[in-house]
């Protein structure tokens, strides 16, 4: 089974506790987890609760929750382009189109299964069996700089940095129509969808503080290249943020329009940069990739 803790703060504060799960650990429905409520799987401040439980400042939340079925994630020898690695750390160029880990339904070639490949010495458990090693993810379709633990001290220092929003992590995309400020701030909450689940969307219900800096790198006429650095780190942030003031990204076809052009496999969306603090030898390191071949044909064609 696997096993998680979380403290709520400020902006937890009223939240239903399903509703705030289900945005942390996104994979697993509300439903689900008024059905571990009735089970006595989810505690607050060591107490069982009722399912329109209401989130308090400094609520300790334990969420334990069950295999449905025997999980067997295998090693896979995937090739993964690795950018750094050391006896705590692995820091990988994620290709667009992987997933980071295994979910229900979905338990091979991902990043989890060429990393478990890679690293036969083992990876931090905190996440539980499916999420070995897994500090934080990017999307699917997002290509880029993504960081996973060997241990679980490790685990803990990028946690911790995570949590704090120390961590530097810029991005790249090309997103529609032209901005017309060379350089700014988008500071909107965001939470899950009224309308979809499956969603993200800015809202002042059941949401959290979401802050995405932006620069205009270069102008296509209908099309903007351009620099996006995350203060915060919310599911879906920048997709979310730049569809919200009117500039989707180029190829996503969740909030996006419909039609796209240059019949792109999803987003254009590159985590180029991602600097921390390392857990042993505690300075700062930064990470920064190129472009990848879809992301530069897109630049071209424009």
């Amino acid at each position: 089974m696997d096993y998680f803790t979380f403290i709520a703060d400020n902006e937890d504060e009223g939240i239903r506790i399903d509703s705030f799960l289900s945005s942390e650990i996104d994979e697993i429905s509300r439903s689900r987890f008024q059905k571990l409520i009735e089970k006595e799987l989810i505690k607050v401040n060591s107490k069982t609760i009722s399912k329109n439980y209401k989130l308090r400042k400094n609520d300790y939340i334990e969420v334990t929750i069950p295999k449905p079925e025997t999980v067997d994630i295998k090693p896979e020898n995937i090739d993964i382009e690795i950018v750094y690695e050391d006896s705590d750390i692995i820091v990988i160029n994620k290709p667009q189109g992987m997933v980071v880990h295994p979910a229900l339904g979905h338990y091979s070639n991902t990043v989890v299964n060429a990393l478990m490949y890679h690293c036969p010495d083992g990876l931090s458990g905190i996440n539980g069996e499916m999420r070995p090693g897994i500090v934080h993810r990017i999307d699917k379709d997002t290509s880029g700089i993504i960081v996973a633990a060997k241990n679980d001290c490790a685990h803990k220092s990028l946690s911790i940095q995570f949590a704090k929003h120390s961590i530097n992590r810029v991005y790249h995309a090309v997103v529609f129509n032209n901005i017309k400020e060379e350089k700014g701030v988008i500071d909107f909450p965001i939470g899950r969808s009224l309308k979809d689940r499956k969603k993200m969307a800015v809202t002042n219900k059941n949401s959290k503080n979401a802050v995405t800096h932006f620069k205009v790198l270069e102008r296509y006429g209908k099309f903007c290249y351009v620099e996006l650095k995350l203060e915060t780190g919310r599911t879906h942030q920048i997709r979310v943020h730049m569809s919200y003031i009117g500039h989707p990204l180029l190829g996503d076809l969740v909030y996006g329009p419909s039609k796209q052009p240059f019949e792109l496999r999803g987003q254009t969306l590159h985590a180029k940069t991602l600097g921390f603090v390392h857990p042993s030898l505690n300075r700062y390191i930064e990470f920064e990739s190129e472009l990848p071949d879809y992301f530069t044909d897109v630049l071209n064609k424009l």
